[in-house]
C-alpha cells in the first residue's frame, strides 16, 4: 500500500474521531502527525502493517518521554481499530504496540490563603474611584476563572451576553463538544455586570481588537497579578486557578460526580486526580502537625 493510501485511510479514520467520538481539534492534530510519522518510517506501510513492524516501529521510541509513547500507541491502535471495524483489514495488531504506565503528576494547585492574597490585590485595585475598566475586566476573569473553574479558551471565547444577571449558570460547550452547565457565582455575575457597562457592543464578553482577548494575553495577566500578590508567577497561570477550583471545592465537600460536570471531565479518573491532591495535603498535614510528630523525633 502507498504512502497516499495511508493519508486516505488517515484522513477517514481522523474524520470518524471528530464526527462520531468528538475528539477535540489538539488531539486530532496530534493523531494526524503521529499516524503520519509512523507511515514514513514504514515507507507507507502503515495501513498493512503486521505485528511485527509495529514492534520493530515501537522499538525506536525508546528515547521517548512515557507520555509521548503512550499516546502514539494510542493513535496507532485506535486506527487499525478503525481499519478493522470497516472492513479495510482482516485482523487488528494493534496488541503488539506498547502500554506504557503513565505516572499521572498531581496538578499544581494554591492554597486558599494565596487565592485570597489575590483578590486582596483586585479589590484594592477596585477601590480607586473611579474603577479602572482593566481592573473590572481582571476582577471578571479571575472571578470567573476561580469562581467557576473555566478552562482558559472557553473563558476568553464566552459570548457577550453568556452570563445573565438573573440566571445563576451558564451553557458551555467544551472538549469534543460536550456541553455541560457551570454554576456562576453572586460574585462573578456581579464582576461580570460592572465590566460589561464599559464592554463595547460587539460578540464577546473580552473584546480584543476585532476578537476576543488570546489565551496568552490572559496567561499575562494571571502571571503579572500573582507577582503583585507576592506569589511566584511561575507557580500561576489559568489552569492552575481552575485547579484551585476544583481542589477548594472537594476540601469543601463537594461530591465528585457534581465537580466532574462542572469540569468538564468525560472520563471520572480524570475527576479523582483532586481527590490525591486533597489526600497529599492531609498527609503532610499529619506529618508536620500531629502531636506525635515531635515525640517521634525525639526518639533515639
Amino acid at each position: 500500500m502507498s504512502a497516499n493510501a495511508d493519508a486516505v485511510l488517515t484522513d477517514r479514520f481522523l474524520e470518524m474521531m471528530g464526527a462520531e467520538a468528538g475528539a477535540a481539534p489538539n488531539t486530532l492534530a496530534a493523531y494526524r502527525t503521529d499516524l503520519r510519522l509512523a507511515s514514513d518510517l514504514l515507507a507507507g506501510g502503515l495501513a498493512t502493517a503486521d505485528a511485527a513492524a509495529l514492534q520493530r516501529l515501537a522499538d525506536g521510541w525508546g528515547d521517548l518521554a512515557r507520555a509521548t509513547v503512550a499516546r502514539k500507541a494510542a493513535a496507532l491502535r485506535r486506527f487499525f481499530a478503525f481499519l478493522a471495524d470497516e472492513g479495510l483489514r482482516a485482523d487488528d495488531p494493534g496488541a503488539a504496540l506498547p502500554r506504557p504506565g503513565r505516572a499521572r503528576p498531581l496538578p499544581k494547585t494554591l492554597s486558599v490563603a494565596e487565592v485570597d492574597a489575590i483578590f486582596a490585590v483586585i479589590a484594592a485595585r477596585l477601590e480607586r474611584d473611579p474603577p479602572d475598566p482593566f481592573d473590572l475586566r481582571l476582577a471578571a476573569l479571575i472571578e470567573l476563572l476561580y469562581g467557576s473553574g473555566l478552562r482558559a479558551t472557553e473563558l476568553v471565547s464566552l459570548p457577550r451576553t453568556a452570563i445573565a444577571g438573573d440566571r445563576p449558570y451558564l451553557i458551555l460547550r467544551g472538549k469534543g463538544g460536550r456541553e455541560r452547565m457551570v454554576p456562576i457565582s453572586d460574585r462573578a455575575r456581579a464582576a461580570v455586570a460592572a465590566w460589561r457597562q464599559h464592554v463595547p457592543a460587539g460578540a464577546w464578553l473580552f473584546p480584543s481588537g476585532k476578537a476576543h482577548l488570546t489565551r496568552m494575553r490572559l496567561y499575562q495577566l494571571v502571571k503579572a497579578l500573582a507577582g503583585a500578590a507576592g506569589i511566584d508567577p511561575a507557580r500561576v497561570s489559568p489552569h492552575v486557578l481552575r485547579h484551585a477550583f476544583a481542589t477548594h471545592l472537594l476540601a469543601g465537600g463537594a461530591d465528585l460526580r457534581a465537580l466532574q460536570a462542572m469540569l468538564g471531565h468525560a472520563d471520572i479518573a480524570t475527576t479523582e486526580i483532586y481527590t490525591h491532591v486533597e489526600a497529599s495535603r492531609l498527609v503532610e498535614l499529619v506529618n508536620t502537625r500531629h502531636p506525635l510528630v515531635d515525640g517521634v523525633k525525639a526518639r533515639p
